[in-house]
């Protein structure tokens, strides 16, 4: 027994000197247990970041609880930038009570935009983003403004998805009372000719710019839309171009409508219509026939864009003298003396006044604030919608069976 008890003793004295033993090697320092593994971090998403960046923006500029966001295609051109910030000026000055933002609905032109394609990068965001911060801002009325000028593809695109995804509360980021409260309190503006008497009050109102009637007084003038493919049933979105062409004509005959994306109005077909061919096309399930009578001998024209600003359609499809196929070359190929920038606009928004001045301008329709005013006034009648049947619905209130 008492050799048991010996060994014993023994062996705690010498574990005992073995740990002073490590101690003292290691200064003194005591050595923690091995902690857990590093937890694995997943970084957000660029849809999350996304989303952190827009919620920042927002919330910083509320001081409202009215909102309109204005939703445009999109560009990678420092001009229409510049368009876009007078656009959104325009409307924080012509709707008091009312915060203001702008969307872009293209990925293309966000993700050039952000590349720096053709300018400094700078960050655009669309329109689900911004609907999500402005529902998690707490907004209490919503106005999504179209840019678009026909109700075509990305005006449906717009309407049909993002606004009514959000209405539907699509990602359940808000709560059922905040459905509940926003019911019949979101519109979506309508694009600039959303109706035929639309593109009558626009002809009239382009009759009326002083550089399109002293172009018009002196020759051809020809509009450039962007138009629709066809295949689609855009019906109600490529007739507008045709029944703003019959408009204009209805002043002078030396007005003409073409696109760069619509079936049988290509720069091609214009130049046919200038020599007097007959014009039909199908549009849905209706025919559409405009006769252009006698061919017109003028000699000189100046194109014009008939998009809400003047980006890469604008100078190249349409303006770019290198290019054999730019309306610009076919113009003077066909025997008329052609201009595709001008000298005679004041409402010039691009700040890069010395190449303005040094090689004219090609101006966007929302560079001229007559056009503008169509466009606010599309915003008034959808806030006047506001709180009525005529207002988007939310799930959460509609009623039950």
């Amino acid at each position: 027994m008492k050799k048991i008890k010996f060994l014993m003793i023994a062996m705690m004295a010498f574990t005992v000197c073995t740990m002073f033993t490590a101690c003292g090697d290691d200064d003194n320092k005591v050595t923690p247990p091995n902690p857990d593994p590093d937890p694995v971090v997943t970084p957000p998403s660029n849809y999350d970041r996304y989303q952190q960046d827009v919620n920042a923006i927002v919330n910083a500029q509320k001081k409202n609880d009215k909102v309109i966001l204005v939703v445009a295609f999109g560009s990678t051109w420092e001009q229409a930038y510049d368009t876009f910030e007078k656009v959104v000026e325009d409307y924080k000055a012509s709707f008091s009570g009312w915060d203001v933002f702008l969307s872009f609905s293209s990925a293309i032109c966000i993700n050039q935009a952000r590349a720096g394609e053709n300018v400094e990068p700078r960050d655009f965001y669309d329109p689900e983003h911004f609907l999500t911060a402005i529902g998690l801002a707490g907004y209490k009325q919503i106005i999504v403004q179209s840019l678009q000028v026909i109700p075509g593809e990305e005006y449906r695109r717009v309407r049909d998805s993002y606004v009514k995804d959000f209405m539907n509360n699509r990602n359940g980021d808000f709560t059922d009372d905040y459905m509940k409260s926003i019911d019949r309190q979101v519109v979506v503006g309508t694009p600039l000719m959303a109706e035929e008497s639309d593109a009558e009050n626009l002809a009239k109102v382009l009759n009326a710019e002083a550089d399109v009637k002293a172009a018009v007084g002196e020759g051809i003038v020809a509009f450039m839309g962007h138009g629709n493919p066809e295949g689609y049933d855009y019906y109600g979105g490529n007739i507008r171009y045709l029944q703003l062409e019959d408009a204009l004509r209805a002043i002078s005959n030396n007005y003409y409508v073409g696109t760069v994306d619509m079936a049988e109005t290509y720069a091609e077909d214009v130049l046919a219509h200038i020599g007097g061919g007959k014009f039909d096309y199908q549009v849905g399930a209706m025919g559409y026939t405009a006769n252009y009578g006698d061919k017109n001998n003028a000699k000189k024209a100046q194109l014009f864009v008939l998009m809400s600003i003047a980006g890469d359609h604008a100078h190249n499809d349409m303006a770019d003298e290198e290019d054999p196929e730019s309306w610009f070359s076919l113009f003077n190929k066909a025997g008329i003396e052609t201009a595709a920038y001008e000298t005679n606009f004041t409402e010039a928004c691009w700040k890069n006044t010395a190449e303005i001045k040094a090689n004219g301008y090609i101006p966007g329709l929302a560079e001229r604030s007559a056009v503008r005013a169509l466009w606010k006034k599309h915003t008034s009648d959808a806030i006047k919608k506001l709180g009525t049947d005529a207002a988007m619905s939310t799930p959460t209130t509609a009623p039950e069976e």
